[in-house]
């Protein structure tokens, strides 16, 4: 089997933590999966370094082979002595803001009324976050904010997205080049991993740019409505899959939805699932 990249998010695409019901044993095979050897797995998440290991703990997930974190602006390593941050990624994304700081951002929209700082623990050099009304419209907070950034040197992305377990608008400012989506093409780059042979699995709004990508996309089946809209009516049809359930009899949320949308894309991976089976 050639090689595989497959990059996930973690809560509420491989965590079970949203509203909707995990189908039994998705997550154990899941990890029975990324066992394989010719498997190079990522987590791709808007958590930090600490909460990422929480993550893996908490749940009983496999290690990965890398870790994106902070909402692309970190990438660690596994090197069988613990994480270690990819140097080169940090350099790479510094350039774009030109010496801006976080502080310097958050001093520029302190009083835009919409935009309530997040915990100092949710914070990074290169990310600044946000919280907002749940019911804020996007498009007129990314334009509000642009115009009060008009005149920065920094080169700064702007995602939006909803938690909605908790009910709360996610607003974060990121180097122009250090969302998910660069961080998981200087994965494909350094693995050596064929750009067909990357599946990329999410469910928010921090994952759009993924899903309009040319990367092949997964958007598991508890995914919001509104973001399966979005994402649907504006990505590839051909890189993007809605899982819906049905594959091994399991509901398409979460892990479940990760596999249905793997073998969709590489079904040659599909006979796994029975040797797999067979071991058990």
């Amino acid at each position: 089997m050639d090689p595989i990249l497959l990059c996930t998010d973690l809560d509420r695409t491989l965590l079970p933590n949203g509203l909707q019901p995990e189908s039994p044993g998705a997550r154990e095979l899941f990890s029975k999966l990324a066992a394989a050897p010719f498997v190079s797995l990522a987590y791709v998440s808007g958590r930090n370094l600490k909460l990422l290991a929480e993550a893996i703990s908490s749940y009983n997930l496999p290690t990965p082979d890398f870790m994106i974190g902070d909402v692309g602006t970190t990438i660690y390593s596994n090197n069988n002595n613990g994480w270690e941050a990819v140097g080169e990624w940090q350099q790479l994304i510094a350039e774009d803001w030109q010496d801006v700081t976080a502080a310097d951002l958050e001093a520029m929209l302190a009083d835009i009324k919409e935009l309530t700082l997040q915990e100092p623990e949710k914070q990074g050099p290169f990310k600044l976050s946000y919280f907002t009304p749940p019911d804020i419209d996007p498009e007129k907070l990314v334009a509000k904010v642009s115009r009060r950034l008009a005149n920065c040197p920094a080169r700064v992305s702007l995602i939006h997205s909803i938690d909605e377990v908790n009910n709360l608008g996610l607003f974060d400012l990121l180097p122009e080049g250090a969302t998910k989506l660069h961080a998981v093409r200087f994965l494909i780059e350094k693995s050596g991993v064929l750009p067909t042979r990357t599946i990329y699995a999410g469910d928010s709004g921090n994952d759009m740019e993924v899903f309009r990508s040319e990367i092949k996309s997964i958007l598991v089946a508890n995914t919001a409505p509104e973001v399966q809209r979005m994402a649907m009516a504006t990505s590839p049809t051909e890189s993007t899959h809605l899982a819906r359930g049905g594959f091994l009899g399991m509901n398409g949320n979460y892990a479940a939805g990760i596999l249905e949308g793997l073998t969709h894309y590489l079904p040659e991976t599909i006979p796994l699932f029975a040797q797999i089976a067979e071991k058990d």
